[in-house]
């Protein structure tokens, strides 16, 4: 049994998922991220994959956010031809995403070439619309619990991951062997989403460890964001939080939803200025299988909140003023019409911005958490007065507790895991917890590294360039 593993991101990082597992004969790529954050990680998403991308004979998606899948339209692009594998709520979320990180990569090359504050003189999205609808074409939906063959000597299966609709944990079968990819893992208590499937037997793990190094706050995220509003809207300040389009705006419209029914904000308009967001709303009815929610609270949830589709209307809230609450994307402030809000809202400090998740190192998110009071924005420096507030405990990653309860569960020891998709601290916390709790062998892998897997030898540190790794 021999296969080998190569670590193209997520490695380093907790953004820019991208495994490559090759047989020998078939090579399957597993995620195809985006790197987000410092410019030194943004940088990669311009670099050579590290494989010829027309090499690669299937994708293998966990899920639709897009440091799983926002690199596939370039991927297309630059010479990959083969089928993409996803379940079906997976692929019906990235049509809409990959289509709107787009647009999104189009805007901001125009507006950078209009300001003049590129270091480029004719700067250039990374990819078009026209790469996503040809990268849309490959998708090939794959329902949970089904095996296929994504290419010859390499089957795969999805297992439910919790954590956003769609997504998965990957298990792919390779002469003998299972490695199995957590993808993005969710929450055993998460209001919105189902909570993951259990481990089951594997030969080699994957595992993220975005939160693998601190535990989620018992705060309750309703309580803490009726405070919020309930604060800002006696100073008549606006309530701006910034949320990825898919998942923790469903989840901020539910708490809001429930805070309403209970009257504990007041009745203050409510506005959804994502275009994306509004286009997955209807999604989330077609799968109710994978979440909590029936039929009437889906309906109260979105119902909430005023729908703002074009740029005009978008343009209005910024002259409107409060009190108001806006969501818009994204979560971590590094695009999108949140963007403009801040511009407009962030100088006045009877307003507030409420970080509701994980804010990747190098992002705004990130900078605000840390005590930033400007931003730079559009080239120009925003000076930042509203009141950032942070309510961790609304993130839909397991936490290092949970990940830690789910591993115990698994029915046998992993021959070797590898934990990747964290910061580095996060990843190599969660490491030892693995070693010195669980006993297991376990280490956090290097960009770029290979690994040669089923050998059955222990794990060395060299890189592919002085021989190939061996588990």
């Amino acid at each position: 049994m021999s296969y080998r593993i190569r670590f193209l991101g997520a490695a380093d990082t907790v953004t820019g998922s991208r495994y490559v597992v090759d047989s020998g004969d078939s090579r399957v790529l597993v995620d195809c991220g985006l790197f987000q954050g410092y410019k030194v990680l943004r940088e990669r998403n311009r670099a050579t994959l590290g494989v010829p991308p027309e090499s690669i004979d299937a994708v293998v998606l966990t899920h639709a956010h897009l440091d799983h899948s926002g690199y596939l339209p370039a991927l297309v692009r630059d010479g990959f031809s083969g089928p993409v594998y996803a379940t079906p709520g997976t692929s019906d979320l990235a049509r809409v995403m990959l289509a709107d990180s787009a647009h999104l990569l189009e805007e901001e090359a125009q507006h950078a070439a209009r300001g003049h504050w590129s270091v480029h003189r004719e700067p250039t999205p990374l990819y078009s619309t026209e790469d996503v609808a040809r990268a849309i074409r490959q998708f090939r939906a794959v329902e949970f619990g089904h095996r296929i063959t994504a290419a010859p000597g390499i089957e795969a299966a999805f297992v439910h991951a919790g954590h956003i609709l769609g997504a998965a944990q990957v298990r792919l079968t390779v002469d003998g062997g299972v490695i199995h990819f957590t993808g993005d893992l969710g929450r055993e208590d998460d209001p919105l989403m189902r909570p993951p499937a259990p481990l089951e037997a594997c030969s080699v793990l994957v595992t993220e460890s975005t939160y693998g190094d601190r535990a989620h706050p018992d705060d309750d995220p309703e309580r803490e964001l009726g405070e919020v509003i309930r604060r800002v809207v006696k100073r008549g300040g606006v309530v701006m939080i910034p949320a990825f389009a898919v998942g923790r705006t469903e989840t901020v419209l539910l708490h809001l939803s429930r805070l309403r029914d209970r009257d504990e904000i007041p009745d203050i308009p409510i506005y959804l200025n994502s275009p994306m967001a509004v286009d997955v709303a209807g999604i989330y009815e077609r799968y109710p299988d994978e979440h909590r929610l029936d039929a009437s609270e889906l309906e109260r949830m979105y119902s909430i909140a005023t729908r703002v589709r074009t740029v005009d209307d978008s343009k209005l809230l910024n002259l409107r003023g409060g009190p108001m609450v806006l969501i818009s994307a994204s979560g971590m402030i590094t695009g999108g019409r949140i963007l403009h809000h801040l511009q407009a809202y962030g100088p006045d400090p009877r307003n507030a911005v409420v970080l509701t998740g994980f804010q990747a190192g190098g992002t705004r998110g990130a900078a605000l958490l840390t005590g930033a009071r400007s931003l730079r924005i559009f080239g120009e420096d925003v000076p930042i007065r509203a009141e950032v507030v942070s309510i961790e405990s609304m993130s839909a990653h397991a936490d290092a507790d949970g990940i830690m309860t789910w591993l115990r569960a698994a029915p046998a020891a992993p021959a070797a895991t590898f934990v990747t998709h964290g910061e580095p601290a996060a990843s190599d916390a969660l490491r030892a917890r693995i070693k010195r709790e669980l006993g297991w062998r376990v280490r956090v892998p290097e960009h770029g590294e290979t690994v040669d897997l089923g050998t059955g030898t222990p794990a060395v540190r060299d890189h592919e360039r002085e021989g190939a790794h061996h588990v």
